[in-house]
């Protein structure tokens, strides 16, 4: 083992120092560690340092280490001497070196043609591509999610992520609709437009259709807050209406959306939009109060009791049952019906 190491230990920091050091391997893992199944030691920057990361694969979850080169040859060498791995591979851009176990204390070492021919990047935070672009963005300014810099406030990047990600989930819907020279949005519950404004500058700006976009919400502060805006971001396709979901009317509608309706405000919104034939419905239900105060007073007395005794559960079964029924009566429309997490149950 200790001269077949060597050979493994010189052409790892050869690799390195000429930067053809593509990665490695270690597998056929015969240790104690329950659920280990192997680990890729992968080349970082980290403050502008060279490291070697170990990402350890377990059945259900991955774990990353980061070392100095020195201790990295130390730990790879405890791998595979004591700690159970019994195949090692590296891989460089001249070749692919292979450190096997065959009986005890006997190690092999093979070589074949090299099979990668680029360098892997290097970044240890690979930058996200995100749909919304924070910089420039008046609305995210004047919204308070970023600031004159175009940069996230530390206490806003979760309500940042949350934009992109609602995009990144209706750009695909809407990549299934038919097309249309122009789109007519609804966004029912509107509030103070955060998802509003992302929708129209990703439609309109970023995948260049020509998008209308109505705001409905019943608070008269926030509608005239986000007119403003949209005013001084040059929205002029985006406007924001005072009122209620059940006394919008509107006939024309592409695209219905409808989130963190209250109770039966969201109900209101897959009905306007059902007659409005809409291509698209996109609600996230919250407050499903009606069903669980029916349930409330007409508790069953049966071998399933169990499941409505605490408050938790029954609040559970109310949402089941309530958006159970949405999607059967969506289906019962003709739609195609996704029924899928948009945030934890916690925020909503």
């Amino acid at each position: 083992m200790i001269n077949n190491f060597l050979q493994i230990k010189e052409s790892i920091e050869n690799s390195l120092q000429k930067n053809s050091f593509v990665k490695l391997t270690l597998g056929n893992y015969k240790g104690t560690e329950e659920e280990l199944k192997n680990i890729i030691v992968t080349l970082i920057l980290i403050k502008k340092e060279p490291k070697l990361s170990f990402i350890y694969r377990y059945k259900t979850k991955d774990i990353v280490k980061n070392h100095t080169l020195d201790e990295a040859i130390v730990l790879i060498e405890n791998l595979l001497n004591a700690d159970g791995f019994r195949i090692a591979t590296l891989f460089t851009l001249e070749i692919d070196l292979i450190l096997e176990y065959k009986k005890e204390n006997e190690w092999i070492i093979s070589d074949r043609k090299a099979s990668s021919q680029n360098l892997p990047s290097m970044n240890h935070n690979k930058a996200k591509q995100r749909k919304i672009v924070a910089n420039g963005q008046h609305y995210l300014q004047a919204l308070n999610i970023t600031d004159n810099q175009g940069n996230v406030f530390k206490n806003t990047q979760d309500k940042y992520r949350q934009i992109n990600h609602y995009i990144e989930i209706l750009s695909s819907l809407l990549g299934e609709l038919p097309k249309r020279n122009n789109i007519n949005v609804v966004d029912m519950g509107s509030g103070k437009g955060y998802l509003t404004f992302a929708l129209y500058d990703y439609l309109n700006n970023v995948m260049k259709n020509s998008a209308q976009i109505i705001g409905v919400e019943f608070r008269k502060d926030l509608v005239e807050l986000c007119n403003k805006i949209a005013i001084d971001s040059d929205f002029k396709d985006l406007k924001f209406v005072q009122g209620t979901i059940g006394d919008y009317e509107s006939k024309d509608i592409n695209v219905l959306i409808a989130l963190h309706a209250c109770d039966t405000a969201t109900d209101d919104a897959i009905y306007k939009g059902i007659m409005a034939n809409a291509d698209l419905i996109v609600v996230a239900p919250c407050c499903h109060k009606q069903i669980r105060r029916e349930m409330e007073k007409h508790k069953a007395k049966n071998e399933l009791s169990f499941l409505t005794k605490y408050g938790i559960f029954l609040e559970r079964q109310a949402e089941m049952v309530t958006d159970g029924i949405r999607a059967l009566i969506l289906e019962y429309y003709g739609y195609s019906t996704k029924v899928f997490e948009f945030v934890s149950d916690a925020h909503t």
